[in-house]
């Protein structure tokens, strides 16, 4: 295990080839972490197709990145689960870091698994915060048991230390521009062969004119909203403030919003400005997905709703009296916030 040396990050593209926020915040997080360890490397590894790749490289670098070891081939222009997986293992085979933080997107909790497996260590999955103990161990937080306690995980006896982190809890670092990150190539021999399931298209699912992770405002809907139509008032609400309209599980998986709009441990966590519970009793799974808003509104007729031991300001009422209102009220004074 001595050999294992450094914190690599694995560095995730949208459809678009734009690097997700969740690679920024992890690069941040491991720069904190390697003054614990005397300043060892921040990586960060890059699968690409066999485009340019200097705006990504770019976006990394002044995100912090000391090195970038970059894997390109055509065949890795869009997701796949065998070929990545065996990308990541022989990049880590060869350069051997001691820890490998991966965004908790879809991909990557798709991908995290395979590559432990592969490896023979342990996973921290879903953390919520990242330390480096007095041992020099990464310290990977979680919550457990429905989010009543929080667990800290420690990989003891094998290499790399590898943690799944959830998107917008750890903070990006501002852009650092005169930072120069390293780009190192690593070659992979990768057989066409291996590709089991080939992507044909890739469809934009997801219809909100803004998405709640990057929305600054967020209006979300429990069971009280009743039915899909229920949210119409919800929307117009967000649409008055430039936000976005989020749900908790019980609405998605009544069919009433799509998965994308999904807030809570099995959904997206997010971290606006102003989060608006409507109708929303404040489940554990929710809360874990959006207690760290600065400001949290809670709409409820139950005066007992747990959610109102999380909100800044709560409101008992019946949330189709009491949102009309508040949409109204923001029309006439022109406030508005683009997210």
């Amino acid at each position: 295990m001595s050999e294992h040396k450094g914190i690599w990050v694995l560095a995730e593209r949208t459809p678009e080839n734009k690097i997700v926020g969740v690679t920024l915040e992890l690069i941040n997080a491991a720069k904190g972490m390697s003054q614990k360890l005397s300043g060892e490397e921040v990586g960060v590894l890059l699968m690409a197709g066999n485009g340019d790749v200097q705006l990504l490289v770019k976006e990394l670098s002044e995100a912090g990145a000391q090195k970038v070891y970059l894997v390109q081939n055509e065949n890795l222009q869009n997701y796949s689960t065998e070929l990545y997986s065996k990308v990541a293992v022989e990049a880590i085979n060869q350069k051997k870091p001691s820890i490998m933080l991966i965004g908790a997107t879809t991909s990557g909790r798709d991908l995290a698994p395979r590559i432990s497996a592969r490896l023979n260590t342990g996973l921290t999955a879903d953390c919520t915060g990242l330390d480096i103990n007095e041992q020099g161990l990464l310290a990977a937080t979680r919550p457990t048991f429905g989010g009543n306690l929080m667990a800290t995980i420690l990989c003891k006896v094998a290499r790399p230390q590898m943690a799944t982190v959830r998107p917008k809890v750890l903070p990006k670092a501002e852009p650092d521009y005169s930072n120069q990150a390293q780009v190192e190539q690593i070659n992979v021999d990768l057989n066409p062969a291996d590709i089991k399931v080939k992507v044909l298209e890739c469809l934009n699912m997801c219809t909100s004119a803004c998405k709640i992770e990057d929305a600054e405002i967020i209006v979300s809907g429990g069971r009280g909203i009743k039915n899909a139509e229920g949210f119409k008032v919800l929307e117009e609400l967000a649409q008055a403030l430039g936000g976005a309209v989020g749900a908790s599980r019980a609405c998605v998986d009544a069919g009433w919003r799509q998965h994308c709009d999904q807030v809570g441990q099995t959904g997206k966590t997010v971290c606006p400005k102003i989060y608006i519970a409507c109708g929303i009793s404040g489940a554990i799974q929710h809360l874990a997905g959006m207690s760290s808003s600065d400001v949290i509104i809670a709409i409820n007729k139950d005066p007992e709703a747990p959610i109102f031991q999380m909100a800044t300001y709560g409101i008992v009422g019946d949330l189709f009296e009491v949102v009309p209102a508040l949409t109204a009220a923001i029309k006439n004074s022109q406030l508005t916030c683009s997210c």
